[in-house]
């Protein structure tokens, strides 16, 4: 049986960053040895490491003065490196769901935090507007998406002071306009690859800017004066990443990424819109395009697990909502087909009628 991959990460991957991934293991690049043994100084995996920040800079189109990294751990860790580096006296920070709240958390330890606006007060259904970035403060950070709750952030925002962006879970699913922000990070396990690795894209001219000293394996300038090389990378993830880059430059590069983000999101929320028994959970105008949080309705709620009976049965796979959220979770990363959307709406129909 077919099955089909929702879960929110780490998440699908191209078959072909799977099978290359493989064949690296048993052989990488002509060495006669695994990836999992080779030396990350060898003349092979240095040539991958060039590769994937030559080719993350080509498909995001970044411009001139701004520096990749690829470091180690989650972007749970870039909660505090960022603020390590780029908090001098104040920042400010867009509340949207729990990993947002983390960063804000970690940015704390560092100086003045100041929360613009939160959607707390609906459980973060919706992205807040009309709020005010003060002007005096060093940075304004967002999350473009959020995963639990399954609202996202759609358009490259204006800032009177540097933008940082968590961008874990939306990067590569559309064009950005990279020369609005001074940081983007974010993990690799949705869209980029596997876990383990997490880019740092920096404009450089905002770097050495903060009083205190900073640790060498924080201080974002030693990682790029070696190239990602201060200490031994994840070289697998590493490795997965350059393979689903590839994939996602043949298949079109990020114009082709945000067209399929919306045929996949297009046809699941118009299902939901449809269906009696179902209705999303972020308001309209927030909604994730990567994450599609979906409840039950109230007359039905008692049915939640018959549904995922139903979707186990089918070999979808991943539909569990968060705790924080209940009801049901569909990831659309650019890796997931139409057709595994297609055999979600089918069985949601086929729900509807059986009941």
């Amino acid at each position: 049986m077919k099955k089909h991959n929702f879960n929110a990460g780490p998440a699908i991957l191209p078959q072909i960053a799977i099978d290359n991934t493989i064949e690296a293991m048993k052989n990488f690049r002509g060495t006669g040895m695994s990836i999992l043994e080779v030396s990350h100084r060898g003349k092979e995996f240095d040539a991958v490491m060039v590769e994937a920040i030559a080719l993350f800079k080509e498909l995001l189109s970044v411009p001139e003065g701004y520096q990749v990294i690829f470091v180690g751990g989650g972007a749970s860790t870039q909660f505090f490196h960022v603020p390590y580096n780029m908090l001098n006296k104040k920042a400010a920070y867009l509340v949207t769901g729990s990993w947002a709240s983390k960063a804000k958390k970690e940015a704390e330890l560092f100086g003045e935090v100041v929360v613009v606006a939160s959607s707390k007060d609906k459980n973060h259904t919706y992205i807040p507007k009309g709020y005010t970035i003060p002007t005096d403060a060093d940075y304004f950070h967002i999350t473009t998406n959020n995963t639990i709750f399954g609202t996202e952030i759609l358009t490259d925002l204006d800032s009177p002071v540097p933008l940082f962006a968590d961008m874990s879970s939306d990067i590569l699913s559309r064009p950005v306009d990279v020369s609005k922000y001074g940081l983007i990070y974010g993990g690799a396990q949705k869209n980029m690859g596997i876990a383990g690795v997490t880019f740092v894209l920096v404009k450089e001219s905002l770097l050495g800017k903060v009083e205190r000293p900073l640790p060498s394996m924080v201080d974002y300038r030693i990682h790029i004066e070696n190239g990602s090389m201060y200490n031994t990378p994840p070289v697998v993830a590493v490795f997965t990443m350059l393979e689903t880059l590839k994939w996602v430059k043949a298949e079109g590069g990020l114009e082709e990424m945000n067209r399929r983000a919306d045929a996949r999101a297009n046809l699941l929320y118009g299902e939901l819109e449809r269906n009696k028994m179902l209705q999303p959970v972020a308001q309209e105008d927030s909604r994730s395009r990567m994450n599609v949080t979906f409840v039950l309705k109230p007359e039905y709620v008692e049915l939640e697990k018959d549904l995922l009976a139903m979707a186990k049965e089918r070999g979808l796979e991943g539909i569990k909502g968060h705790r924080s959220v209940g009801g049901f979770r569909a990831s659309l990363y650019n890796a997931l087909p139409l057709e595994s959307v297609q055999a979600l709406v089918d069985c949601l129909k086929d729900f509807e009628k059986s009941h």
